[in-house]
């Protein structure tokens, strides 16, 4: 198997999977690998138990991150291009500095962390920085922190916050006397339960290449994981209003966006919220196209002396 060139150049995961070394870590996992068509060790990726296992072994092997776990039915994110996200971030902070900040100085807010809480720690094991994640699901929150006590080398600067109020993003989360360099957040798609059902039928159809009658969540997900009332657009737009009352306070606003089509009016409220600058960085993980959108209200010469 060849490269994987489409990922961004740092990331860990560029290079087929060595099941052996995997396997090494989680043993379990030797039970859902098999040898496909062309010959390549895999995974069925629509087995839900398959995938939490390969992630596992991933954030065990790559990041060192042990007794990682998530409540079936929670959100199993695909480790690579989560890795991918937090290297674009990397990016958009070496900006006009000589190199990439690194260590807890730099803190970072991961909103809608989710019982995998798989961001920061890739985040903090990649450079160092200090995270802050937040949810509004109690059940996904305590499992986060559940990780964070399991993995007592990374918990000094990794923390958690929930949210109380779904109506809010920043609010109640932010003190008058934080400063964050960038905040992340991989927003609910959906607007709909029916939709993310839909959504996830046809994933799963692609991936097992057959016809199948009942949904099956392979990649998880709870209600504030998946879907929310607007979906992806209103989800984000309304970050986008909450941002400006921040806007001293974090250096980098940052958010996947799922559908292209959705960019034009979030960058007309990103005009009208009279942003500095906006940048959209295109993602790809095989067939998967994303990008993330990015806006500061800091002018280019005041950016350097964040660090």
């Amino acid at each position: 198997m060849s490269e994987k060139s489409n990922l961004h150049p740092r990331n860990l995961h560029k290079n087929p999977y060595d099941f052996e070394q995997l396997i090494s870590c989680v043993p379990e996992l030797k039970h859902y690998v098999f040898k496909n068509a062309y010959g390549n060790f895999t995974i069925n990726f629509s087995i839900p138990k398959a995938v939490k296992l390969l992630n596992k072994s991933l954030l065990q092997h790559f990041y060192q991150i042990k007794n990682w776990d998530i409540p079936d039915g929670n959100l199993c994110p695909p480790i690579p291009g989560r890795a991918d996200y937090i290297h674009y971030i990397a990016d958009l902070l070496f900006e006009n500095l000589k190199e990439i900040p690194k260590g807890s100085a730099v803190k970072g807010l991961d909103i809608g962390t989710g019982a995998n809480l798989v961001y920061p720690l890739i985040a903090h094991q990649s450079y160092g920085w200090g995270m802050l994640g937040t949810d509004i699901n109690q059940k996904s929150f305590e499992n986060a922190q559940k990780i964070l006590d399991e993995n007592p080398d990374v918990s000094e600067n990794i923390q958690l916050e929930f949210q109380p109020d779904s109506q809010f993003i920043f609010k109640n989360i932010l003190n008058s006397e934080d400063r964050f360099a960038f905040s992340m957040c991989n927003p609910p798609f959906h607007d709909s339960e029916e939709s993310a059902m839909k959504g996830n039928l046809r994933k799963t159809k692609n991936l097992k290449k057959s016809k199948i009658q009942k949904p099956n969540l392979n990649f998880g997900g709870q209600q504030s994981e998946l879907w929310c009332e607007g979906g992806e657009l209103a989800f984000i737009s309304k970050m986008i209003e909450e941002s400006t009352l921040y806007s001293s306070q974090i250096l980098w606003f940052t958010c996947l966006v799922s559908k292209k089509e959705n960019l034009f009016k979030l960058n007309s409220l990103l005009k009208k919220v009279k942003a500095i600058e906006v940048k959209t960085i295109d993602m790809s993980q095989g067939q998967k196209l994303s990008r993330i959108l990015a806006w500061t209200f800091f002018p280019q010469q005041e950016r350097k002396g964040w660090f």
